[in-house]
């Protein structure tokens, strides 16, 4: 009797960001929206305000700086129209990118239950936990807006453009979330330097300050930060104030280039997860 040949399917990560399967990743679609969903509820579970934690993060964060930086220390002589709106203005993409940092960088271990049993791009983790973060920054911009309204500054043209820089955040956010996702993984420790890290991120962004503050001849280096230029762009096309093409063209640069080495670094590396998760 002629038994039947057993087939034996090997699932292996892809070596480099240039063999990534595009096609699986949309092919997993839906399993994207049911972790980003998953994300949203856990977020906001058994929490007495709901979403409106969304909107009390920035919202406190804007007018502690605007008493301590902007009265106290002065800042406010140096930006153009009223303090706290400059800063919230600048505080929308950066929340959103400090928060979708610090929640892609453990989402894998998170999710170590998942990744050990059953397979799928794990690159989803990290994106469903960045792409979570725009519903908080949706709720956050109509906030925005009633502060345009109350402080008597009214919307331009451009405010059109903001998307593009809100796409320009989500890829930084995805580049140094994917980075430290896969760190984190390997090395513990890194997810107690994120913390850490990201608080002198903001000081080093032009969140609390205009990008004018910053001599002329060290703004492109300046630039590298990825974050100086979208904040700086963002806040120009929202409220108005200096938007300098060369910094914004740098730092855009600089997002996309950390999210390829990010991207590349997962791949390589994402073999291991289930072994070491």
């Amino acid at each position: 009797m002629a038994y039947p040949q057993r087939r034996t399917l090997r699932l292996e990560a892809p070596r480099s960001w240039q063999t990534l399967n595009l096609a699986e990743l949309w092919e997993y679609r839906e399993l994207l929206f049911f972790f980003v969903w998953r994300d949203v509820k856990v977020r906001y579970k058994q929490t007495v305000l709901g979403a409106l934690w969304a909107i009390i993060q920035p919202l406190t964060t804007t007018f502690a700086f605007a008493i301590l930086f902007g009265r106290l220390g002065g800042m406010s002589q140096h930006v153009d129209g009223p303090y706290a709106l400059h800063v919230f203005a600048g505080m929308l993409p950066w929340t959103f990118f400090g928060n979708s940092v610090t929640v892609a960088a453990n989402s894998l271990v998170g999710s170590g239950h998942l990744i050990s049993k059953v397979y799928f791009p794990r690159l989803l983790v990290p994106l469903s936990a960045i792409a979570s973060g725009l519903i908080d920054f949706a709720i956050s911009f109509v906030v925005l807006l009633i502060m345009m309204a109350i402080y008597g500054v009214a919307p331009t043209p451009s405010i059109l453009a903001a998307p593009l820089f809100l796409a320009g955040t989500i890829i930084a956010s995805a580049g140094v979330g994917i980075l430290f996702a896969a760190l984190v993984v390997t090395f513990r420790d890194v997810r107690y330097i994120i913390t850490f890290a990201m608080q002198l991120w903001l000081f080093a962004s032009p969140v609390l300050y205009s990008i004018e503050m910053i001599p002329a001849r060290w703004r492109l280096l300046y630039a590298i930060n990825p974050m100086a230029g979208l904040v700086t762009g963002f806040r120009a096309c929202v409220v108005g104030g200096p938007a300098p093409s060369d910094v914004i063209l740098v730092s855009s640069a600089s997002a996309v280039v950390l999210f390829l080495v990010a991207v590349r670094y997962f791949v390589q590396v994402e073999r291991r997860f289930a072994d070491v998760i």
